[in-house]
């Protein structure tokens, strides 16, 4: 540990639509560490285990774990280099619950303002990285959520909706759309209900791949009718909560072929 002043700190704060254990892992955990860092990197966390960072360009950075308190917080020191003069610094990432998952603290300290100012632009890169990173961990399953969503509005038989509804989507979720405007589970469930009285037979169904950024998926879709003949196409934006579940649904539908 460092008995050098670091006077100079840049902080950074944002939001990671995870659990703050998920979110824990990724300064914990060497492959998960240099997922978002670059290959080779690795991290022993425990006060006094080494910490290693290569980044995709070749430099490299070493430090020491200083302290650990899952899943709260993690305090560790970092090599810096400028003009070839190496600098220690200190790095304090903190994590606390917030509504839409996890709120993540950064504090990073050092003995020379020229060396914070150019970490600036670095840690609010790094962290996008990191967010997409814990992101694509927790959207594995977001075609597979995706999917069950379009099965529910295509399934007529209530029990079997309703288990595939259990399975994908959080109980407060939203969905709006032209002939849509829905608040909570209970109130979907009716509006399903009446897609099959009114429109029997009606499929909808995934059209092409789902791409997501951190939490935000789109998929694009076909309506067929109980004849087979398209009905319409669109595309639907969702958001997806701090377990992967499918919170908030905006169906788009694209204009009528002329």
């Amino acid at each position: 540990m460092t008995t050098q002043a670091l006077p100079h700190a840049l902080e950074r704060r944002v939001r990671i639509r995870a659990r703050r254990e998920t979110v824990f892992r990724h300064f914990t955990d060497s492959e998960r560490w240099a997922a978002w860092w670059g290959a080779g990197s690795t991290i022993d966390a425990r006060p006094g285990g080494k910490v290693f960072i290569r980044h995709p360009n070749a430099v490299e950075q070493s430090g020491e774990v200083i302290e650990v308190d899952p899943p709260r917080r993690i305090v560790f020191m970092l090599d810096c280099a400028d003009a070839g003069v190496v600098t220690p610094s200190r790095v304090t990432i903190t994590l606390e619950n917030d509504p839409a998952g996890t709120r993540l603290d950064l504090r990073h300290e050092f003995t020379e303002v020229a060396v914070r100012d150019h970490h600036l632009q670095g840690w609010r890169y790094q962290l996008a990285v990191f967010a997409n990173v814990v992101a694509d961990g927790l959207q594995s399953e977001a075609a597979a959520r995706v999917d069950a969503w379009f099965a529910a509005w295509s399934e007529p038989d209530s029990a079997r909706r309703g288990a595939l509804l259990d399975q994908t989507v959080a109980t407060g979720v939203r969905f709006r759309d032209r002939f849509s405007l829905v608040e909570g589970r209970a109130d979907l469930d009716p509006h399903l209900a009446a897609v099959h009285v009114f429109m029997p037979g009606s499929r909808l169904t995934r059209h092409g791949d789902v791409r997501h950024c951190q939490c935000t998926a789109l998929a694009d879709w076909v309506a067929h009718g109980a004849d087979g003949r398209e009905m319409g196409r669109g595309t639907n934006v969702f958001q997806l909560d701090a377990d992967g579940r499918i919170e908030d649904v905006v169906g788009i539908w694209a204009p009528p072929a002329r």
